[in-house]
Order: structure tokens, then C-alpha cells, then sequence
């Protein structure tokens, strides 16, 4: 297979990130992950996996454990979704650099599989794949379940020594959740896919916390270990009832872990030590927070004597790079690209715009797709710009331009075709002094960041 038929092949498999209405609990079945990876070796039971869910902040969070266990010399496999750009963004394997090169500005997507290794993974895979699906009576493998296989595989044959897991959608169903975790992190949770999840806070958080299980202490006699950002008091007494339910320990962020901001920074008191003089390249303090949910994840590798000293952490939380959430790409106009897609996340990135960057206009470029909280989004952004180009990403669940309209009638509202229209009419309209703004939506991101404009 050449690499353009590995991708063609594997976006031949159903793809539930590029589908509106699906009915969510018969078509995520554990089951069916779970029987297929038993029939090639259960690769993924010899792994020592640090496993993540939430509604923001997943990504960000595995990058800052990743970046700081790799600091400390440990080879990391990192998953993540979705890509900005490139399949290969998920699949990373990340390991120390030699002390002469560490000096190096960090690398965008450092560890990404190769092309050549991704084919010979899909390969060698594919006639596992095709016999399953021929027999399967669980319905044949979906894209993320096999691109989930794909990622154990890889982190088995590459000997790490952690695979930092980002779950997809939920948890209690998410293809990730056959492992057998030593540490899980619940980052903030919020509304999200309430079509799916459910419509209460309540309902949303069981299903983000079904990633804690009571099996880790029967395994190798630990108990669970679980690390929770702050979270609204709805979802807090479910991860705090899940928590006791699976008799896992359970540290949360602003009673177990505290952290505050400082002139050069922040620091963290943990669980066991007290970490000064830490500062991050990401921008807003949501992100602050995403970093002590990682420290603590961090310590508490401690409960299976892995200990990792402050200047690990501290360089490793500095050289952490997480594209398109508030990331910076140009300077004369500033543009700014984050993913934020839901209510939540756009209010954060309108407190660490507010607080970071100073600006003549904003001009907000913005696309968002059908499932989600399109008039919360816009309600938060709304008073942020000064005019607005609506656009749509190059995925079937994008919302019409001329829909999102609706949401802005007191400012100047353009309609793009594209994203690259979209951002053709900002870099005509934008000034030096001025701010793009794009968001709304990963994909709308990942599409201006490719365009060559």
C-alpha cells in the first residue's frame, strides 16, 4: 500500500466525527473493540496507561504529563483527537532528547508516526481487521476503534514506558476504555454533546467518569488512582460517587492540589511537594489548571515508585506545545487560533484574549458545527468582536454560514463559502494593529492553519 491508500482506507471506515445523529449507545460498544482486540494479543494490557476525559482541557492535559514524563526520560506514547491536519497527529511517540539538543525550541507534533510506519502498521493489520468485520456480531469496526488498535499496537512495539490516552467522545463507551488505567484525570466538565451524553450535567459527567473501574486493584493490588480539575458541584458528586463506588483515591484540583499565580508565573502545592517557579507557554489560566491536573497526575505515579524531580516538571510543563488552542501564528496582524466548541471553552478563550492581548479590532472568524450549543458560543463571542466572517470547515457536520447569521445583527456579519475565503477576507480587512480570532471549531482551525492564503 503507498500512504494515500492507507488513508483512503482507513477513511473507509465509519467515522462518527463526521456524523450529526447516530444513536450513541448501540453504536459505541465496547464490545466490539474489546472482542477484536482480544483476537490480535490484547496489545493494549501491556501498556502502563495514564488515561484522560473530560469536556476541555483533554488535550492540553495529556500534552503537559507527556511532555513532563518525557523530561524525566521516559518514552511516551501519546493519543490524542482529533487532528488538526494530519491522521498522524494522534499516534506519538515522544523520548528524552539528549541534554546537547534540549536547548532546541520544541518541536510541533514531535513523535508523530511516520507515514512508512503507519502504512506498515495498517498492513499488517488489515487482515485482522477484514476477518473481524466478516464475522463480527457486534457490527463492524468503526474509524477511532481502529485508529485506537492502530495506537496500541504502535505504543506496545515502540517499548514505552506510559501511553497518555485521550478519550474521544464520553468515556464509559469510548474505544480507549479497555485499558486498565494507573492514573485517570477528569479535566472540566461541561455541557457537551447533549444528544448523546444527556441533557444534565449529571448524566454528561457519568458518562465522562466511566473510565474509572474498580479492575486496576485486582490487576496489580493499587488502588485507582483519580485526579479531578474543579468542577460545577453537579459534576463533582459524580466523580466523587464514582470515585468511592470503584474505591479509588481520588485528589481534586483546589482542595487536594492548590495552585496560584505569581509575578513570573504560578506555582502548585500538591499532594506531596510544593512546585515554585513553574510557567507555561499556553495561554489563559484554564490552562494553568490543565497544568496541576497534570502535576497531579504526575505525583501520583508515586503510589507505584515512579517519582519525578521539580526540574522535570517545570521543564517539561515550559516545553509542552499544544497547536491551535490559543495559538499564536502571526504577529502584524496577531492572529489567533483556538478550538474552543462549546460554551465553556468559549468563555475562557474570551478571558485569555482579554487578558493577553492587546488590539485595535477583532475580527472573529468563526464556524461551528450543527451538534453543538451554537447560540451559547455565539453569546459569549459576540461582545469579543468588533465584525464577524461565518464560515463552515470541510466536514459534513459544519453549520451553514448563513445560519450562524442569525446570532449577530448589532455588528458587520460576512459570509465565507470556505475557510479559506474566510481567511483571504480577514487578512483584507485586519491592519496591523488588529486580532483574528478563529474558532469555533478544531476543524475550522485545522483548515485555516493549512490554508496558504
Amino acid at each position: 500500500m503507498t500512504f494515500p491508500e492507507t488513508i483512503q482506507y482507513l477513511e473507509s471506515f465509519i467515522n462518527y466525527e463526521k456524523i450529526l445523529l447516530y444513536p450513541y449507545k448501540e453504536s459505541l460498544r465496547l464490545e466490539r473493540i474489546n472482542n477484536f482486540l482480544a483476537g490480535i494479543g490484547n496489545p493494549q494490557d501491556s501498556l502502563r496507561c495514564l488515561h484522560i476525559a473530560g469536556t476541555k482541557g483533554k488535550g492540553s492535559t495529556c500534552a503537559f504529563i507527556t511532555y513532563i514524563l518525557r523530561e524525566a526520560g521516559y518514552r511516551v506514547g501519546l493519543y490524542t483527537s482529533p487532528h488538526l491536519s494530519d491522521f498522524r497527529e494522534r499516534i506519538r511517540v515522544l523520548s528524552h532528547k539528549p541534554q546537547a539538543t534540549s536547548h532546541k525550541p520544541p518541536i510541533e507534533f514531535e513523535g508523530m508516526i511516520s507515514e512508512d510506519e503507519l502504512t506498515d502498521l495498517v498492513e499488517r493489520l488489515r487482515p485482522a481487521i477484514e476477518k473481524y468485520n466478516q464475522k463480527s456480531k457486534y457490527g463492524p469496526l468503526s474509524f477511532f476503534e481502529v485508529y485506537t488498535s492502530l495506537a496500541f499496537i504502535y505504543f506496545k512495539e515502540n517499548k514505552v514506558d506510559f501511553a497518555v490516552l485521550e478519550t474521544g467522545l464520553g468515556g464509559r463507551l469510548d474505544a480507549t476504555n479497555v485499558v486498565n488505567p494507573l492514573v485517570c484525570a477528569i479535566t472540566p466538565i461541561s455541557y457537551e454533546h447533549t444528544q448523546k451524553l444527556g441533557n444534565t450535567l449529571t448524566e454528561i459527567a457519568r458518562e465522562k467518569t466511566g473510565i474509572i473501574k474498580s479492575h486496576r486493584s485486582e490487576v496489580t493490588g493499587h488502588r485507582l488512582i483519580v485526579i479531578s480539575a474543579p468542577q460545577e458541584d453537579e459534576a463533582m458528586k459524580v466523580v466523587r460517587k464514582r470515585s468511592i463506588e470503584v474505591n479509588a483515591k481520588l485528589f481534586e484540583v483546589g482542595k487536594d492540589i492548590r495552585y496560584k499565580k505569581t509575578d513570573r508565573g504560578f506555582e502548585v502545592k500538591g499532594a506531596f511537594g510544593i512546585y515554585p517557579n513553574l510557567s507555561i507557554r499556553l495561554l489563559g489560566e484554564h490552562q494553568i489548571i490543565n497544568a496541576s491536573v497534570a502535576i497531579g497526575v504526575v505525583e501520583a505515579l508515586r503510589d507505584y515508585d515512579i517519582e519525578v524531580g521539580i526540574d522535570a516538571l517545570r521543564n517539561g510543563l515550559y516545553n509542552t506545545l499544544w497547536p491551535g488552542r490559543c495559538e499564536v501564528v502571526s504577529r502584524n496582524p496577531l492572529i489567533v487560533l483556538d478550538g474552543a466548541q462549546n460554551v465553556a471553552s468559549a468563555r475562557v478563550l474570551k478571558q485569555a484574549i482579554e487578558q493577553n492581548f492587546k488590539y485595535q479590532r477583532l475580527f472573529l472568524v468563526l464556524g461551528i458545527s450543527q451538534d453543538k450549543d451554537i447560540l451559547g458560543i455565539c453569546k459569549e463571542l459576540d461582545d469579543l468582536a468588533d465584525a464577524v466572517i461565518l464560515t463552515r470547515a470541510n466536514n459534513p457536520r459544519a453549520t451553514e454560514p448563513a445560519e450562524l447569521a442569525k446570532y449577530f445583527t448589532a455588528k458587520p456579519v460576512r459570509l465565507a463559502n470556505n475557510v479559506r475565503e474566510a481567511k483571504k477576507e480577514s487578512l483584507d480587512l485586519a491592519k496591523d494593529e488588529d486580532l483574528i480570532l478563529v474558532t469555533g471549531s478544531l476543524f475550522v482551525v485545522g483548515d485555516f492553519r493549512d490554508d496558504k492564503v
